[in-house]
């Protein structure tokens, strides 16, 4: 029997392009064991499936390692935030995950010492270069063509410093050469010290013209000297990698603001005393006290006392929920009011948060197909690119210029440094994680970029009805009873049974009887689930049916005398479930579900789009049909068993329409699975969430509009960012061979390096522009818990920008509390609170006080340092 297919995650160092990326998903698939292997070029990482032996693990780090590159598997110990204060603990707690701010923040900075180090040297590099060619003043002593060997000599001197501090891009780039896997920096290689060693040599030559007395030789030698370019290209690549890993940081932010949710600290109570522990010593069944204003540090039960616990940043719910005694409480959701004693049930890895976390993680790590395409391209690009420098040297050597190296040489560099497969391997992945982290933020948790891409072209959704377009929470509306049967004993029959049940009608039964104090406890044999149908089984003597009016027509049972109620109470929308006891009818009861506020607006939003509804129960088609009426879906279908979900979306897909599905049961699962996205309810079964693409934590059904949205607009941002990639090599590559010098126009190898180290910014900015992404109509609860580094909204008139500097917030908690405090200000407008540099930025009126913002700050249990 094959074994279950386990999953790892790789740290992967060394890859700068999407060919590194291509060649190191290739290395790892060649590998006997590895089900299949997704490496994710802006996380440095790589997502593996394989068939659970270590020794496979092993080889997949030794086949990368000869591809050129480097890749440890996380499991062998990747150290978590140590010695980072607040990150250690909230990476801890979090589950063990590697906060991806860390490695953001590491990146950007080696590469502003790389980039220091580099200006330092290379920028009088140029100016001795270029400086004769500008009428730029020079030292006396470096000034004139008698001083032109020791000029040169000095360009030497600076260009090696330059070279030597970007070494990184000789070392991979020859690396990668030997093995027959080129990439970006094998291009910047080659330039570099193409011109380097060509410059080196026409020093030579003007060493020997200078020692035949041959002023003119060595002026033509000194003229061919290109230590500028090959310092230049490596600087101006270096400071367009720098943008490139600032703006890349910025995507990090989701995963990072949801390891910043979980408290560093827990009140542990031991031997009837309280002892405050790091929430990362936390174990199963330890008991914990949970104080108003405190983060709840585990996922856990209470087990004494009551409180108002805000779960908005794990749910999106903006509104308190009460907890009591034997309630289920998350990590990281906040107690607003009261006190309880929780016993732990979950930590670490096993959290509600940490799952959340894994989520966005996995998801942000996958590929979409359009990136997949993509990579098929970056895998040949970079051998096609040295290709073409090749013949663009032979070109000009042989049939252009014949004979005129130097100009041959340029634009064979050229070629080399402005071909860009960085912004190839960029456009996909960074668009889909802002987008990704984008649906985050909104409260909808994308399970993979396949889902993400696909939702971009549904044409149908189909949506169950109850827990996705109703309430989920049905009533007892009516009841009717057969002649000479009590009311108590009706119900008491039917909620024995249902007790037996888990389905939401069963809890209607038995909450009515409850609330009814109705004796329910008799003795329930040989109980059986009708599929389609209801439920039968022995109780407390009697044979006891409990269903629709096909499953009582299948046993025998005559109804006739109740079908008129029953029809009005269908017509009221109401659930009808009829009872029997051995072949007799006992009774018919109404059960309703109320329709979601927002049920009516989705449908609405949906058909705006282009998009068909479909309305598939299990329901009786006239209480399905009331509904549909009062959500305005396109189409409904009733009286489906589970089974038939799954077949009705196979017709619709058979028809070759893209469907949606969205439900929230067990008997959903099945057409979740099917549907080319299956998005699931938040509030559902933990089968249906695991069988769908897509979770909406909110369980609001205007999400499935939402999330169809954010997949366009994400799609719409990666075909930006492809057109450019393409284009912008398209256009630039012919222009460095010297397509355009019939009119004049060359390029030199340093413009050409700075092109293509902006081109790849361009392409991570773009997408950057994601996160000023909203839904177009604002979701009904607010979502904290989430940074969003968009842009500056809308100011009025008569306002003053203001910045303050606040000392105190740890999390994101305390973001929420700065920000809700400083918005009760009066006059005061568009509060952005940003947990990175501890600050608040707001715009403020005229009459607005700094005394004012420092009080409320300070109320809030915050402190203001100043305020700009």
């Amino acid at each position: 029997m094959e074994e279950d297919a386990a999953r790892e995650t790789f740290d992967v160092t060394g890859m700068t392009c999407a060919a590194c990326s291509s060649r190191v998903q290739k290395a790892a698939e060649r590998v006997p064991g590895v089900r299949s292997a997704s490496v994710n070029l802006l996380k440095n990482s790589m997502e593996l499936s394989y068939d659970g032996r270590p020794a496979t693990l092993s080889a997949v780090s030794a086949a990368v390692d000869k591809a050129g590159y480097a890749a440890v598997p996380r499991s062998a110990g990747v150290p978590v935030a140590e010695g980072q204060g607040e990150t250690a603990s909230s990476s801890a707690s979090a589950g063990g995950f590697v906060d991806p701010r860390r490695s953001a923040q590491r990146a950007i900075g080696e590469k502003r010492r790389q980039l220091m180090v580099s200006l330092a040297f290379s920028l009088p590099l140029f100016y001795l270069a270029m400086g004769p060619m500008l009428s730029w003043p020079l030292p006396p002593a470096l000034a004139g063509e008698q001083n032109m060997m020791a000029r040169a000599l000095t360009q030497l001197l600076l260009c090696v410093p330059t070279l030597f501090a970007n070494r990184h891009y000789f070392v991979m780039g020859f690396k990668t050469l030997l093995h027959l896997s080129p990439n970006m920096d094998s291009l910047i290689a080659i330039g570099s010290a193409a011109s380097f060693a060509y410059s080196v040599a026409n020093l030579y030559q003007m060493a020997f013209a200078l020692g035949r007395s041959d002023l003119v030789g060595a002026h033509a030698a000194f003229h061919d000297l290109y230590f500028d370019s090959a310092g230049m290209i490596l600087t101006l690549i270096t400071l367009g990698k720098f943008f490139e890993a600032r703006a890349k940081g910025r995507t990090t932010s989701a995963i990072s603001t949801l390891m910043d949710l979980s408290p560093q600290e827990a009140t542990l109570l031991r031997d009837g005393r309280e002892l405050r522990v790091p929430t990362s010593q936390l174990k199963p069944k330890d008991r914990v006290v949970v104080r108003a204003g405190e983060s709840v540090p585990a996922d856990g039960v209470v087990e004494e006392g009551f409180a108002s616990i805000d779960e908005s940043a794990i749910t999106g719910e903006s509104l308190p929920v009460e907890k009591s005694v034997g309630s289920q409480v998350t990590g990281a959701t906040v107690s607003r009011g009261g006190w309880f004693v929780m016993e732990v049930t979950a930590v670490g890895q096993d959290t509600a948060l940490a799952g959340i976390i894994r989520l966005v993680d996995e998801a942000t790590s996958s590929k979409a197909p359009i990136e997949r395409q993509a990579d098929r391209i970056a895998g040949v690009f970079v051998p096609v690119v040295m290709a073409i420098s090749l013949l663009t040297l032979l070109a000009w050597l042989l049939v252009l210029a014949p004979g005129d190296f130097a100009s041959a040489f340029n634009h064979a560099v050229s070629v080399l440094v402005i071909s860009c497969p960085c912004a190839l391997g960029l456009a996909t992945p960074t668009a889909i994680m802002v987008g990704t982290e984008r649906g985050a933020a909104n409260g909808i948790m994308i399970k993979s970029a396949e889902a993400l891409e696909e939702a971009c072209g549904l044409d149908v959704v189909v949506l169950d009805k109850t827990g996705t377009v109703t309430e989920g929470r049905p009533r007892v509306m009516g009841l009717r009873l057969a002649h000479g049967v009590e009311e108590d004993e009706l119900m008491g029959l039917a909620a024995a049974l249902e007790r037996k049940s888990e389905h939401l009608l069963a809890e209607a039964i038995c909450s009515y009887a409850d609330s009814h104090n109705i004796a329910s406890e008799a003795e329930v044999k040989n109980f059986e689930q009708v599929a389609g149908g209801g439920l039968e089984a022995d109780v407390a003597g009697h044979h006891v049916l409990a269903g629709n009016a096909r499953l009582m027509g299948r046993r025998g049972v005559d109804i006739s005398a109740l079908q008129g109620e029953a029809n009005e109470m269908a017509g009221r929308a109401q659930t009808v479930l009829f009872f029997a006891a051995d072949g007799q009818t006992l009774g018919v009861v109404g059960v309703a579900d109320n329709v979601k506020a927002s049920s009516a607006a989705a449908v609405a939003r949906l058909r705006g789009m282009g998009i068909r509804s479909v309305m598939l129960t299990g329901d009786q088609p006239q209480t399905a049909a009331v509904v549909a009426r009062q959500v305005g879906v396109d189409e409904v279908v009733a009286g489906v068993l589970p089974g038939q979900k799954e077949e009705k979306l196979r017709e619709l897909q058979g028809t070759g329409l893209k469907v949606a599905m969205v439900g929230d049961g067990i008997n959903d699962a099945p057409a979740l699975a099917r549907a080319d996205v299956g998005i699931a309810i938040g509030a559902g079964t933990d089968v249906a969430i695991e069988s769908a693409d897509i979770v909406l934590m909110r369980s609001d059904p205007a999400d499935v509009a939402t999330a169809i949205e954010l997949s366009r607009a994400t799609m719409r941002n990666i075909r930006q960012n492809l057109f450019w990639a393409l284009f912008y090599n398209a256009i630039c590559i012919p222009v460095a061979m010297g397509a355009l010098m019939p009119l004049g126009i060359s390029l030199n190898p340093m413009i050409g390096a700075a092109a293509m180290g902006f081109s790849s910014v361009f392409v991570v900015s773009n997408a950057l522009r994601l996160f000023g992404w909203k839904p177009s109509v604002a979701p009904a609860t607010a979502q904290p818990g989430f940074d969003s580094p968009s842009g500056e909204e809308g100011r009025s008139k008569e306002m003053k920008t203001k910045k303050l500097s606040i000392e105190g917030m740890m999390c994101n908690h305390c973001v929420a509390h700065v920000q809700e405090a400083l918005e009760a200000v009066k006059g005061v407008e568009n509060v952005r609170v940003s947990l990175g540099d501890k600050s608040a930025t707001l715009d403020a009126g005229l009459l607005v006080r700094d005394e004012a913002l420092e009080k409320a700050v300070a109320d809030a249990g915050y402190t203001v340092i100043s305020i700009a």
